[in-house]
Formats: structure tokens, C-alpha cells, sequence
């Protein structure tokens, strides 16, 4: 289970991480990612005390709800070890496809590292 202090609750961080930050998918999932912006300037008093937080999503197309509850559980033991890794003030969401509900541990591991490392990867500049 996550720390009270790392889960997303509200409906406007959850927004916040899916509007503004990076989306990086893969077959059994989609990562949303909000980095808070590096500057030089020290911080305001206060604003590191957030450590990174993750929200789940996990819709009906899922599966019922035993099904949701299970990938849900699944997919919050492998954010866990991975928030310590991210920025303070972190957000990350994580979205769930109807595919994750008949994948292995292991294929849902591979996919939220490529996802994770996809939407921390620098942004490309479009080939025109």
C-alpha cells in the first residue's frame, strides 16, 4: 500500500498530472507524468516537504470490480519502489487498458518501465 503522503486523492492533481504533464504508453498501460520544472532559484520554504505521488486508473472496460481491484493492487506494488526515483512534487498517474487485467506481473513491470522511462525521456523535436 502507498504512504497517505504519495497517493493522489483529488480530482484536480489528477487532472493536473493527465493535462500537463507527458503520456507514455504501452500494451497494458498508459503513464501520465508531471515533472515539476528545475530552476536554480531555491525552492520556496516548504515546497519540497511533497514527495512524488501516483493515482491509479482503472475503468469498467477493465473488467468487474474483483478484476479492477486486482490490477489495481498489482500496478500500486510496482509504482511503489518507483516513487523514491521520481522528483519531489512528482505526479503520476497511471491509467490501466482492458489488456492489463490478463497480464502477467512481468509484463505489467516491463510496461511501466518503458512507459515511465519514455515519459521522463527528453522531448524529441517533430521531423518536419
Amino acid at each position: 500500500m502507498l504512504a497517505a503522503a504519495q497517493r493522489l486523492r483529488r480530482s484536480t492533481d489528477f487532472a493536473a498530472a493527465v493535462r500537463g504533464g507527458r503520456r507514455a504508453g504501452r500494451g497494458t498501460l498508459v503513464v501520465h507524468l508531471s515533472v515539476p520544472p528545475i530552476s536554480d532559484e531555491p525552492a520556496p520554504a516548504g515546497s519540497s516537504d511533497f514527495p512524488a505521488r501516483a493515482g491509479f486508473v482503472v475503468s469498467k472496460a477493465v473488467g468487474n470490480a474483483v478484476v479492477r481491484n486486482r490490477v489495481r493492487r498489482r500496478l500500486r506494488h510496482l509504482v511503489r519502489p518507483r516513487l523514491d526515483a521520481l522528483p519531489p512534487g512528482t505526479l503520476m498517474v497511471v491509467r490501466a487498458l482492458p489488456s492489463a487485467a490478463a497480464a502477467s506481473s512481468q509484463t505489467l513491470d516491463a510496461d511501466l518501465a518503458g512507459a515511465l522511462a519514455a515519459a521522463r525521456a527528453p522531448r524529441r523535436g517533430r521531423g518536419r
